[in-house]
C-alpha cells in the first residue's frame, strides 16, 4: 500500500516526508506481535521524538502493507456518533494504544490535540485533517487559527507530535477507516479547543 507520510507538529507546521533511508517493506507473517515488539526496540533506543517518529512510520507502513488482518479489523461507524473505535492492544505498562476507527462519511471531529506522540494510517475512504496553532493573543492564551489542510487517501500515513492540533472530516461517499497508535498521554496536555470561544478544555 503506497502512500505519502505526513509530520504535523504544534506550531501548525505539515509537511511531506521522505524516508531518511530505504525500507524493505515487505515481510512473511508480519503480524502485530512482530510490529509491536520492534516498536518497543524503537522506543527503548531512540529517545530525540524527531528520529522517533520517522522510524514509528516506516513500522506502521511495513504492518499495513503485510497484514490483511490490520486491514480488516474495524467496527461499523455508530449510528447516534457516526463513529466506532475497535481496540487492538492496550496493556498496562506497555506506554502505547493501538485501534482502529471508523468514522461514517461527513463525521468531524473535534479539534483537539493527543497529549502524546501520535500516528494515524489511512486504510479505507478518505480523511480531510486540517491544521490549526495557538495564536497566544493577549485576549486569550487559547485562540487558535488554521494553518491548512491535507486530505489523506488509503496508504497515507500522518505522525502528530504530542502539541500537534488537528481535526478531522470523513470525505467521500464511503466510511473512513484509520489504524492509530499513540504514545502515553499526558492527561493534563491534551486539549479540545473552540475556535468560536477561544478555550481550551481537557478530555
Amino acid at each position: 500500500m503506497k502512500g505519502r507520510d505526513w509530520l504535523l507538529t504544534g506550531d501548525g507546521e505539515h509537511q511531506a516526508c521522505k524516508s531518511v533511508r530505504e525500507w524493505d517493506l515487505l515481510r512473511e507473517n508480519y503480524r502485530l506481535y512482530r510490529f509491536l515488539t520492534e516498536l518497543e526496540d524503537v522506543l527503548n533506543s531512540v529517545d530525540d521524538e524527531a528520529s522517533r517518529l520517522p522510524e514509528i512510520r516506516m513500522l506502521v507502513r511495513r504492518l499495513i502493507v503485510n497484514s490483511y488482518w490490520v486491514g480488516s479489523q474495524s467496527l461499523e461507524p455508530s449510528p447516534k456518533t457516526g463513529t466506532s473505535v475497535l481496540l487492538l492492544y492496550d496493556e498496562l505498562g506497555f506506554p502505547l494504544t493501538v485501534q482502529t476507527v471508523t468514522f461514517a462519511p461527513g463525521t468531524r471531529s473535534n479539534i483537539h490535540n493527543h497529549g502524546t506522540w501520535g500516528i494515524v494510517a489511512v486504510l479505507k475512504g478518505q480523511e480531510k485533517n486540517t491544521f490549526w496553532r495557538r495564536t497566544h493573543s493577549p485576549e486569550s492564551q487559547d485562540k487558535i487559527e488554521t494553518t491548512g489542510e491535507v486530505i489523506l487517501f488509503p496508504g497515507d500515513i500522518i505522525s502528530f507530535t504530542p502539541d500537534a492540533i488537528h481535526s478531522v472530516e470523513a470525505v467521500g461517499d464511503e466510511p473512513t477507516v484509520t489504524f492509530n497508535i499513540y504514545g502515553e498521554t499526558d492527561p493534563k496536555e491534551r486539549f479540545e479547543f473552540d475556535s468560536v470561544t477561544h478555550q481550551a478544555r481537557n478530555f
